[in-house]
């Protein structure tokens, strides 16, 4: 069975990808909250992102990293 460990990037042939433009819904929370994820409970903190997908899953992001990493449509 292959492992790959944090921060050990492995002497591999990668190909570049670049990640499909999926429009998801999002909403701020402005208090600290949980949300039941595919993988299990979520805790998230006030200002973190309250994400739902193509399938309806929902799932938390990070403030910073939601800056870092999503553009809001208009």
């Amino acid at each position: 069975m292959l492992k790959f460990k944090k921060g050990e990037i492995p002497e591999l042939t990668f190909k570049e990808a670049i990640k499909k433009p999926i429009p998801i819904r999002c909403v701020q929370i402005n208090e600290p909250f949980e949300v039941e994820t595919l993988e299990g409970t979520l805790s998230a903190k006030a200002g973190d992102w309250l994400m739902v997908g193509i399938n309806g899953e929902m799932y938390a992001i990070d403030q910073e990293i939601f800056q870092k990493t999503y553009d809001l449509c208009e």
